[in-house]
């Protein structure tokens, strides 16, 4: 049955308010992302002042237009469809925005694009919390309550969260008692895991409650994950072409693996979403 939003039209997704601003958030979200993954392309040598650099992002550029742009514009657009799994998936295409250009906002040094680094990291993390405060979320866990799998999605979340916060405090905690200085671009991706890492946890540990926080946000997480692997993926297969970095194909297969553990549940959890639209 339709519901109606004061100052929107009626809507089957189970919002509790109107999505415009969240809209034009996120379209100058996009609009950023391409400005700057443009001009790291194309003007690499201004935007990116090292070899170091432009081997740390460069890739990351490409993905970002060829990933991270069309998963943020989809869900956008599938939610305006009505579809469940875009609203669901959205939250999620935010938090990749987020992760991604908090590397670039530490990894870098301070300069006019901090500026925008800062923006894209501020107004995603806002849309973010916009958006999972705009889902009506005992009406979500109503409807994919028995059709999706909760305790494996839950367990994944936790198992992910748990690796990768381990993985960055050892890796930070090494480096302060041998008092080695981890590259720039490093610290910003261990940071940047630290943070992911904790909102996944938190995630899995709520849907494993069956806390309906869990579910409107259990899916977005997992889509995250996902992204993020696909991501790296990418990134590993460009960087010979894009910065002269050598091919290790074992590097490939070992995330292609880790990614399958994410993969399944997530097309099984969309299943379930997708049948409840």
């Amino acid at each position: 049955m339709k519901s109606q939003l004061p100052g929107s039209l009626s809507t089957h997704l189970p919002i509790k308010r109107g999505l415009k601003f969240t809209y034009i958030l996120s379209f100058i979200i996009a609009l950023l992302m391409t400005a700057v993954s443009l001009g790291g392309l194309l003007f690499s040598s201004t935007f990116y002042s090292t070899d170091e650099m432009r081997q740390a992002f460069l890739g990351n550029d490409v993905v970002n237009l060829l990933i991270g742009l069309p998963i943020l514009l989809v869900s956008m657009w599938l939610t305006k469809r009505e579809k469940l799994a875009g609203l669901l998936c959205w939250p999620g295409a935010m938090l990749y925005v987020v992760y991604n250009y908090l590397v670039y906002l530490l990894g870098m040094s301070f300069s006019w694009l901090t500026i925008v680094y800062f923006a894209l990291v501020g107004l995603g993390a806002y849309a973010m919390v916009a958006l999972l405060k705009s889902i009506d979320q005992a009406s979500v866990k109503e409807k994919l309550t028995g059709v999706v799998p909760v305790k494996t999605t839950s367990w994944i979340l936790l198992l992910f969260g748990v690796m990768f916060f381990f993985r960055a405090i050892g890796i930070l905690g090494q480096a302060v008692i041998i008092q080695t200085m981890l590259p720039p671009p490093e610290v910003g991706l261990l940071i940047a895991d630290l943070i992911g890492s904790l909102l996944w946890i938190a995630g899995g540990a709520l849907l494993l409650r069956n806390k309906p926080l869990g579910y409107a946000s259990g899916f977005g997480l997992l889509f995250a994950i996902c992204a993020l692997f696909v991501g790296l993926i990418v990134v590993l297969l460009l960087q010979p072409f894009l910065t002269g970095a050598p091919f290790v194909p074992v590097d490939v297969i070992v995330v292609f693996i880790m990614g399958l553990v994410c993969f399944v549940p997530f097309a099984l959890f969309l299943r379930g979403v997708v049948s409840r639209t």
